[in-house]
């Protein structure tokens, strides 16, 4: 049951839900039913065993040039 990122077509609200199977969510400020996904930054941070970070996801990335959403493809 994985948490996605919507985009109101109506109101241009940004929300997430989680979706169970094949349902269909609508926005929950207008209830409009013309939502599309929209690519969202994933928030962890991998730490070694002891304790030090080690990598960030690309939410936690300082890149200002990269509108991709992953700092693999730009090369930072």
């Amino acid at each position: 049951m994985p948490i996605y990122e919507y985009r109101c077509d109506q109101c241009q609200k940004t929300f997430e839900c989680l979706v169970f199977g094949s349902e269909t969510p609508s926005c929950p400020t207008c209830n409009n039913e013309n939502i599309q996904r929209v690519m969202s930054a994933c928030g962890f941070v991998s730490k070694s065993g002891s304790g030090q970070t080690v990598s960030r996801s690309a939410g936690a990335s300082s890149c200002s040039g990269c509108t991709s959403g992953s700092c693999g493809s730009c090369g930072h």
